[in-house]
């Protein structure tokens, strides 16, 4: 009877390692979206795991997929097959599902079936224990008039990070909400930015291999172009300004919405709750991130002239607006963010420099040494 129930998902495992991931472009994007140390994302088991959990998500959700091994060994997934046949327990076998029966048989097949693999209690199991049961409490818990503050409660639990940022980033650019409260919010929310953005550098590219001049100039040649790197940039440019620019926080906004979506909907796709209520926002979110993008990048470009006017203020930094003017050529060259940037520049190119030829000819000299600055 336990072949029999194992045939099926023998044959979903057969049709999830067939399928073709590489002519698929969902799987592109899926695996681009992963924050995996760089010394497990090229090993063929890692791979491995998150296709069948890929295929689980868009292909076939009854496919039941077993928890990757934290031992670090490849032995694991290579016993798989070999598990029947096997007649001593072994630790590097893989966890058996839970069927929900407690009996327990005897003979060698159920004693190789039913030694578990010892489960490695590491910090970020706790966490990610312990917040799930939060969340699972909170949904089963609070009725159903509050489900969307249930969803967002789940995902400061769960994505504490880019949930946070996007609620005190709502909280800062309110108009209504007072002066000094709507200060700090906008400081929270680029310093969580930065905060999460620091650390998705240190989980993708490490640490630099050697604290020197050449160590750190290789390390951050190779980080340079990562929007992560841009991002940090941008907040801390921002983070230690006295001037207090709202509008400084839609790109931070459109960013963390576009990760509370994909967390959203990758960890509750199944929940009623999210079907009913947020499964619409969630989809069009991630069908419109070409949207936000350029909006962000209007409003990136729009902050460098607010800076530039600024200077006739009290309130002035030519610092802070030199450093920005920096990062923005970075993003016009960089190839995460050089395509919105590039549009925007081409559309304000098209408007301007007609209005200068026929009004303004003396500033043609003035523009073409900065425009040979900018794309130097």
């Amino acid at each position: 009877m336990g072949e029999e129930r194992e045939d099926p998902q023998k044959l979903k495992r057969i049709a999830a390692a067939a399928f073709d991931y590489e002519n698929d472009p969902r799987w592109a994007d899926y695996w681009s979206n992963i924050l995996i140390p760089p010394h497990l994302s090229s090993r063929s088991d890692v791979i491995d795991h998150f296709k069948r959990k890929f295929y689980q998500r868009y292909i076939d959700p009854d496919l039941v997929v077993e928890a990757m091994s934290t031992n670090g060994s490849s032995q694991s997934t290579k016993s798989s097959g070999s598990s029947s046949s096997s007649s001593a327990p072994s630790n590097d076998q893989p966890r058996p599902r839970n069927t929900g029966s407690t009996t327990r048989t005897s003979g060698p097949s159920a004693a190789a079936g039913q030694n578990p693999t010892p489960v490695r209690w590491d910090r970020q199991t706790i966490q990610f224990s312990i917040n799930a049961w939060i969340g699972q409490k909170l949904v089963l818990t609070i009725r159903a008039p509050h489900c969307i503050a249930v969803m967002v409660l789940t995902a400061l639990l769960l994505e504490p990070v880019s949930g946070v940022v996007f609620i005190v980033a709502v909280l800062a650019i309110i108009p209504l909400v007072p002066k000094h409260l709507s200060s700090r919010a906008s400081r929270l929310s680029f310093m969580g930015t930065a905060c999460s953005s620091l650390y998705s550098l240190y989980t993708l590219h490490g640490r630099p291999r050697a604290w020197n001049l050449q160590g750190i100039q290789a390390y951050l040649q190779s980080i340079i172009a990562t929007k992560d790197f841009i991002y940090v940039i941008y907040c801390l440019t921002f983070v230690t300004s006295h001037l207090c620019l709202r509008f400084a926080l839609i790109p931070i906004l459109c960013r963390s919405l576009e990760h509370v979506a994909k967390f959203l909907r990758c960890n509750f796709s199944r929940s009623t709750l999210y079907r009913k209520y947020l499964e619409d926002p969630c989809v069009w979110v991630e069908s419109n991130t070409t949207t936000l993008n350029i909006l962000s990048s209007h409003s990136e470009i729009g902050l460098g002239f607010l800076l530039i006017i600024s200077l006739l203020s009290w309130q002035r930094n030519i610092i802070q607006t030199f450093m920005y003017w920096q990062l923005l050529k970075l993003m016009y060259n960089a190839p995460v963010t050089a395509g919105y940037h590039q549009s925007v520049w081409a559309k304000i190119g098209r408007v301007v420099n007609p209005l200068i030829h026929r009004y303004c000819p003396f500033l043609n000299t003035p523009l073409s040494a900065v425009q040979r600055w900018w794309l130097r």
